[in-house]
């Protein structure tokens, strides 16, 4: 037992340290080789801050844990809303931009409800998963045309801004770029093996050991990027990179898995864990939410996501098979 659970903290540790090098890297190797910054924004720190989930939930998918994968994506949905911006709201209150919470929030909101109703026959198919990952592809293209078209995307700005200042020589880009890649998915297969491990012996299910300690782990990078951009006094930067993440996992995430592996949707994920991911995002609409102006998420708001999310990890805690 002691093995596993080492195996798991190091597996958190180096996955949350590796996916902070490769996004630096990954940002800054695209722009020495001449991406624009939108590309860079939208695609680049996309994908690499869901990095994580996507490394694990593929491994766990291709192990024959496909609950792991399920449980990863959406309980790092439910972990980015109730504890990183939880957290973030209490440190300091959340601008909700007005773009924000006109355009990305309802698109999170739908790409959610799309997710959750193709599952609702209890399976998640390679037709679905390929629905997803179309999907994902669909919204890349329409977010960089239209803000193409519309310069000055706040979603964009706050993603740009949140990497400008991580300048770097080109060698140390590359090295860095590579490292966090190999890293990512050494640490990745550590912390599955570890995981697996502890919940066989635990006598938890996947679905649980995937909703709490691994999502929890993966999500640590966006809480530690949340927590530096609030020192900075850049606080609605978290939910830009909340929102960005949350839709890569749930179309990108979930959709990788399911090609890589058909899985058996459970009854717990469709009327426990689904429900709770769509009623914490209305959660943050409903909080952000002011008539033909920006709005905020003040610190009783942020509170009230963070004891959420505690008594929903502490029921599965409780609650493990």
């Amino acid at each position: 037992m002691l093995v596993p659970i080492l195996a798991t903290l190091g597996g958190l540790v180096a996955l949350a340290w590796s996916a902070d090098k490769f996004v630096m890297g990954a940002a800054t190797v695209a722009r020495y080789l001449g991406m624009a910054p939108l590309l860079i924004g939208m695609i680049v720190i996309g994908f690499g801050t869901s990095a994580p989930e996507m490394v694990v939930s593929a491994f766990a998918a291709a192990d024959g844990a496909p609950e792991i994968a399920l449980g990863n994506a959406f309980g790092s949905n439910i972990a980015n809303i109730g504890l990183i911006l939880g957290v973030s709201a209490i440190l300091l209150p959340i601008i909700v931009k007005r773009g924000i919470l006109h355009k990305e929030l309802p698109l999170l909101v739908v790409v959610t409800g799309i997710a959750w109703m193709l599952m609702s026959d209890g399976e998640l198919s390679t037709g679905d998963a390929g629905v997803l990952v179309l999907l994902l592809a669909v919204l890349l293209t329409w977010q960089i045309m239209s803000a193409r078209q519309h310069q000055g995307d706040d979603l964009e700005k706050d993603v740009e801004r949140s990497t400008g200042d991580r300048a770097m020589s080109k060698r140390a880009a590359w090295t860095w770029l590579v490292v966090g890649v190999v890293l990512l998915v050494l640490s990745s297969r550590l912390l599955v093996w570890g995981a697996v491990e502890i919940a066989e012996s635990l006598g938890w299910s996947d679905l649980v050991i995937g909703l709490t300690v691994v999502a929890i782990g993966t999500s640590a990078p966006e809480l530690a990027s949340a927590i530096a951009a609030v020192r900075k006094g850049e606080n609605d930067l978290a939910l830009g990179n909340v929102i960005g993440s949350n839709l890569f996992n749930t179309l990108g995430v979930v959709g990788i898995a399911g090609l890589i592996a058909p899985a058996v949707v459970s009854d717990e994920l469709l009327t426990r864990d689904l429900p709770m991911v769509m009623g914490m995002t209305l959660l943050v609409v409903i909080f952000g939410f002011r008539w033909r102006r920006d709005g905020r998420i003040n610190r009783v708001e942020g509170v009230a996501l963070l004891v959420l999310w505690i008594a929903y990890t502490a029921y599965l805690v409780l609650n493990p098979s």
